[in-house]
């Protein structure tokens, strides 16, 4: 398997941005466009998503394949909720490619296994309501969360419309597939800065934790703003992805 369509856009240090659920890498591009005035940022569509709608991947895979497309000198890395835990995936299994880490809305998963397992109950049912009421729907549904409630207008592109890859993707990308990285994150020695809006509040508690289970970590909450802080709030957000 590997994974198609990278793309580079702008100048600078090399930031590798990679996007939530449900996403494509052409979202949130106001915020790549502030970022692109620092960095050279390279985007591609995760397992399920966009281009990559027919590979199938869980988070230590999905690493593993953009290891193999992503550049050999060391880089940042970052994404935006399953982004995020993706990047933090990638920073665990290839310390020696990265420069720093930033995320967006992560979390470091589940540390009880009852709550993980029933978490993952729940992905993989909303991966059955995907199939059976297909992806616009789905997505008229999953927006409709209080999280994305000062979502701004998207284009069409901004979201995947594959329906068995989004399905695919929860089912392996999930929150509750991914292994508790809490005792991990110390490993992450490189800059790390944790980024959430003060609205989402489970989601800032998470930032907090994982800025101070990191050796170099930085936490800083964006006012005002849900779990898409950096589509909200993108001059913020971009503002604060510094290394």
């Amino acid at each position: 398997m590997t994974l198609l369509g990278l793309e580079s856009h702008g100048a600078g240090p090399k930031l590798v941005w990679l996007h939530g659920f449900t996403q494509t890498k052409h979202a949130a591009p106001e915020f790549r466009s502030i970022l692109t005035e620092r960095f050279e940022i390279l985007t591609i569509d995760l397992p399920g998503h966009g281009e990559n709608a027919h590979l199938i991947a869980d988070l230590p895979g999905t690493a593993e394949l953009l290891a193999d497309v992503l550049p050999q000198d060391p880089f940042v890395i970052a994404g935006y909720s399953m982004g995020s835990r993706v990047a933090l995936h990638f920073a665990l299994q290839y310390p020696q490619r990265i420069t720093g880490v930033a995320t967006v809305g992560a979390t470091r998963g589940i540390k009880d296994l009852a709550e993980r397992s029933a978490r993952r109950e729940r992905d993989n049912e909303l991966a059955s309501r995907i199939r059976s009421i297909g992806t616009e729907a789905f997505l008229a549904e999953w927006l409709a969360q209080d999280m994305f409630a000062n979502l701004p207008a998207e284009s069409p592109h901004s979201r995947s419309s594959n329906t068995e890859g989004l399905a695919l993707a929860l089912e392996n990308l999930g929150t509750g597939t991914q292994e508790w990285l809490g005792d991990r994150l110390m490993e992450i020695t490189t800059p790390l800065v944790a980024l959430a809006g003060t609205l989402d509040t489970k989601f800032a508690t998470e930032a907090a934790a994982i800025s101070q289970a990191s050796p170099n970590g930085t936490c800083w909450l964006i006012e005002k703003a849900l779990h898409p802080a950096h589509i909200e709030r993108p001059d913020v957000a971009a503002t604060l992805i510094r290394f």
